[in-house]
């Protein structure tokens, strides 16, 4: 009994707060749920960032939705990633089920059935309003950074973007970039050599495969026109609730490439877009990001310094970005320090490095007189969690095992009826899904090379057609073909082939007549 009174004073003391809060649940010990001992989370430290993690199974989605629906209630828009496709139910009533009922019961909290306003947003073919993004709006450094490129290759890249510039070429989807590049390899070569300095043709075939590779993901889908405005994010409701922006990412599990290339451009634009905002009430904007190893995993040395800079810095901004992933581990060490709530559901010990990663979990969290922590994290329930955050001073509050409240909203997802509803009400739809393809690099440097072909008519052949538009060339290849490196390519192999068939036909050797062909 004495115990359980010092439990329950640490946890009343650490948690209470003077300022708007949402509330968690209850401290759980020795198995049994104390009301009293509410878990609570100051809004002002929600821009400190997060980090929900677990076992697949073990909560982690439905800790999610109670935070971005409480967010809602208290004004906090957020923006959420469905990579798994069951968020949608956040926009419907919940409904009161006795185990529902009973849970809010022993927390000490009344269950209050509630539907969040929300807006479905789509980077790739599901429905919503689309994301997009120009490529000047992406700029040469973050580009280079997702495509994992040395030095001289960046330095191709902020040429080109520099080029387009001057020239006043619009840069607006990877069509353009890919057309100025290899015209400055080849056409352009010797103005741009006189200007800016010549490149190297291996370079940019190096550049090339890399832009191949992030097009094989189809990141040609977020580039380009309308411009998705991040100010949309923020929307708060007639009622004076925050709007929740989901976005749908269902068939994006098997394209990492396009995954990390969204939210690095979403990060920076909303960093460079929102004004500072210092120490404020509550965040302006909250950003959950699930299956956050699909961002980690791949990413280059510049590209996790790019993130984690970003991670320190948007809080200013009175943004808050939180990572739901099976493991703290798949979020980089740098990333994982500048989280300041940690919200840890079951983990499971099948394998040696299992039981490792539980023992570093572990030594993640502060040191709690309560708890074995490496214990108690193995045999957390489902919706349980140990969970530690910054209380309004920006102390760490002590680790407590804690029953979570159920959502309010519907914990399964919307019918596809449901979601036709909400879409028909949205208002971004008919901003952004109206693609524009005004003229632009590509159109205006085919111009300028149908123009030189037609003063030079005895240089036109096979290869020497310019396609007049997009949507003619429509591909990496098309491009290759009709540059000058591609010619060359051609004839190389051309020769190569005539060669070992005057070989085949005893004609081959050092004759000079066979010299005198090519």
């Amino acid at each position: 009994m004495a115990d359980s009174i010092l439990f329950t004073e640490a946890i009343k003391v650490g948690y209470a707060n003077a300022g708007p809060s949402i509330t968690l649940g209850a401290g759980i010990y020795e198995g049994t749920v104390y009301p009293e001992a509410k878990v609570n989370i100051p809004l002002r430290m929600l821009n400190r960032h997060g980090l929900i993690s677990g076992a697949t199974g073990s909560g982690k989605t439905k800790t999610l939705q109670i935070i971005a629906e409480q967010l809602a209630i208290q004004g906090v828009p957020s923006l959420l990633m469905d990579i798994k496709g069951d968020l949608s139910g956040i926009a419907a009533v919940g409904e009161a089920s006795e185990k529902i009922l009973q849970r809010m019961l022993n927390i000490g909290i009344p269950f209050v059935p509630h539907a969040s306003s929300v807006e479905f947003l789509s980077l790739s073919g599901e429905p919503g309003a689309r994301l997009r993004a120009t490529l000047t709006e992406f700029g040469p450094v973050l580009l280079s950074k997702i495509l994992g490129l040395n030095d001289t290759q960046q330095g191709v890249v902020a040429l080109v973007f520099k080029y387009c510039d001057d020239k006043m070429l619009p840069l607006l989807d990877l069509d353009d970039f890919k057309k100025t590049l290899l015209f400055l390899t080849n056409e352009g070569k010797d103005e741009v050599k006189s200007e800016y300095g010549a490149i190297s043709s291996a370079t940019t075939g190096t550049i090339i495969r890399k832009l191949l590779e992030l097009e094989q993901q189809d990141a040609g889908l977020f580039f380009g026109e309308p411009s998705f405005e991040v100010d949309d994010l923020k929307k708060i409701c007639n009622d004076g609730e925050g709007k929740i922006s989901i976005i749908r990412l269902t068939d994006l599990q098997t394209r990492p490439k396009l995954f990390s290339t969204f939210m690095l451009q979403l990060l920076a634009e909303v960093f460079s877009s929102f004004p500072e905002a210092g120490d404020v009430d509550k965040p302006r904007l909250c950003i959950f990001i699930d299956e956050a190893h699909l961002i980690f995993d791949e990413a280059s040395k510049a590209l996790l310094d790019q993130i984690n800079t970003t991670i320190k810095l948007i809080r200013s901004k009175g943004v808050g970005i939180f990572f739901i992933t099976q493991n703290p581990s798949d979020v980089p060490a740098e990333v994982l320090s500048q989280l300041g709530l940690k919200i840890q559901h079951a983990l499971r010990a099948f394998t040696a490095k299992d039981r490792k990663d539980i023992k570093l979990t572990s030594e993640n969290f502060p040191l709690s007189d309560f708890y074995d922590i490496e214990a108690l994290i193995t045999s957390l329930g489902i919706g349980e969690a140990l969970i530690t955050v910054l209380n309004e001073k920006g102390i760490p509050t002590p680790l407590v095992h804690t029953m979570l409240r159920a959502p309010e909203s519907r914990m399964d997802i919307l019918t596809q009826a449901e979601i036709d509803a909400i879409l028909a009400e949205s208002t971004l739809i008919p901003k952004y899904n109206k693609s524009i393809n005004r003229v632009s690099a590509f159109e205006i440097l085919n111009a300028k090379l149908q123009e030189a072909m037609e003063k030079a008519p005895e240089k036109t052949g096979p290869f020497n057609t310019v396609p007049q538009s997009k949507n003619e060339e429509g591909s990496l290849i098309g491009d290759i073909v009709n540059s000058t490196t591609g010619r060359q390519i051609g004839r190389t192999v051309a020769r190569e082939i005539t060669r070992s068939l005057l070989g085949v036909l005893g004609l081959g050797g050092r004759s000079r007549r066979t010299k005198r062909w090519f």
